[in-house]
């Protein structure tokens, strides 16, 4: 069985991570705040734009007749000359908006955005960032706005964070669906149940929110260990341990409920109690500490 020690091998800690190429300045959604940076967009007028785009297409097209009407340079005339006007006009990134993302997961989004501060904001390829921003282990899903003339928003809906898998000398943070969510330092989520053993992560969605049910147990809970990737056993904080079946957890969990109801078994204590036999509850009680002769027991022990 493998051992469910807290501050065993885990991941090394990252150190700092390099300057994000994003010099824009990041600040999480809010509703003044954003309603000032999208009425920013008021500063320059729909005809002062289509001006902009018309002056830059009559150059473009009068360019590529010159030299002999190839659609191919036509296309990249026009985008970098549209690019290039626009960001003259002011249409430059100033301010990233990140959106449902903690503290932790921001700076990570916006390095794998890889944008900086006074890029034509008319250039970015938003499909093509978005799908940067979803390679991010804390990302479930993300949409990208841009709000004319400056600003942009990187919505996200952040993977919850379920419990810290350790495995094969590793410890790493999981999600409820068991996916790994590779930037998180699990020494920042001590908060978190610990699950050890092949297996563990994905299974640990199933069985954690049917002991989240029970308080009183999940208070005494240290790890749960994934035992020949089949079954569960439960390991307390006090070195109890209480073995479940392969399937039936909850039923079983119903009767350690019941059992201690009738005797209190999880504040007395023990060694272990054995849940795998639907029609048996095994107790193995607590071996009691023996005494050195002569030497009196305090009363009430």
């Amino acid at each position: 069985m493998p051992a469910a020690v807290r501050g065993g091998s885990r991941v090394a800690s990252r150190g700092k991570s390099p300057a994000a190429p994003a010099k824009a300045q990041v600040q999480a959604k809010g509703g003044k705040r954003a309603k000032a940076e999208a009425n920013g967009a008021a500063r320059v007028s729909p005809k002062q734009i289509l001006l902009i785009a018309a002056g830059v297409l009559t150059a473009a097209l009068a360019a590529t007749l010159a030299t002999g009407g190839r659609g191919q340079m036509l296309a990249s005339a026009v985008g970098t000359g549209i690019d290039g006007k626009f960001g003259e006009a002011g249409f430059r990134l100033k301010t990233v908006h990140v959106q449902g993302a903690s503290a932790l997961a921001t700076a990570d989004i916006v390095k794998a955005a890889a944008i900086y501060r006074d890029q034509p904001l008319l250039g970015l390829d938003l499909d093509d960032l978005r799908t940067r921003v979803e390679h991010v282990g804390w990302v479930k899903e993300a949409r990208v706005v841009r709000l004319l003339p400056d600003t942009l928003m990187i919505a996200v809906k952040e993977r919850r964070q379920l419990a810290v898998w350790q495995h094969g000398g590793r410890s790493e943070v999981i999600d409820d669906q068991g996916q790994v969510i590779r930037e998180a330092d699990p020494a920042r989520f001590t908060n978190l149940p610990l699950v050890v053993g092949a297996g563990g992560a994905q299974h640990a969605g199933e069985v954690l929110p049917v002991i989240a049910q029970r308080p009183k147990l999940m208070a005494r809970l240290e790890a749960l260990i994934r035992v020949d990737d089949r079954r569960w056993d439960l390991r307390l904080k006090d070195g109890s341990l209480i073995q479940l079946p392969a399937v039936e957890e909850e039923a079983a969990l119903l009767q350690l409920e019941q059992l201690d109801l009738r005797s209190r078994i999880l504040e007395l204590g023990f060694e272990r109690i054995d849940l795998r036999n639907p029609d048996t509850v095994a107790v193995r009680p607590r071996a009691a500490v023996p005494t050195a002769p002569g030497v009196p027991v305090a009363e009430g022990v």
